[in-house]
């Protein structure tokens, strides 16, 4: 099961954090701290996977972007990887660039992929289309 996923920049800011598991605000800062802290040390000939505390954690990197999954020890981390590099391609495909997003469109892809810490659709062309729906919409 996905506990919660971050997107964090090279500085170690997070710029999107999604949680599928009740985490306190006050723990989210201290957790997220540590997660980018341990990710960002690592060097690119390091694996990709991560044990850490009571989670698995899978990241990757895109450009100036770190993807940092929590996952469930029973989880496969490597549809875990696959998850993101699709999640990718779907911001890719939607934005044109992975670095400049809309949050609250973010969310809804995020949202039509995972569900309750549940990976549901994986087609692209299933995820972008309450998005496209939206923005046909916004045009009328």
């Amino acid at each position: 099961m996905i506990k919660f996923l971050l997107m964090v920049n090279k500085q170690g800011q997070t710029r999107l954090s999604r949680y599928y598991e009740q985490v306190e605000l006050g723990k989210r800062a201290s957790l997220e701290a540590d997660v980018v802290r341990g990710c960002l040390a690592r060097r690119k000939e390091e694996c990709s996977f991560v044990e850490f505390k009571d989670y698995k954690l899978v990241y990757r990197q895109y450009a100036a972007l770190f993807i940092v999954v929590g996952i469930t020890e029973n989880e496969n981390e490597l549809s875990i990887y696959e998850l993101v590099h699709n999640f990718v391609e779907v911001l890719d495909k939607y934005f044109s660039r992975v670095i400049m997003f809309s949050l609250d469109k973010v969310h809804i892809i995020l949202d039509e992929m995972i569900l309750n810490g549940h990976i549901v659709e994986t087609n692209k062309t299933r995820i972008l289309a309450p998005l496209l729906a939206l923005d046909k919409m916004a045009e009328s």
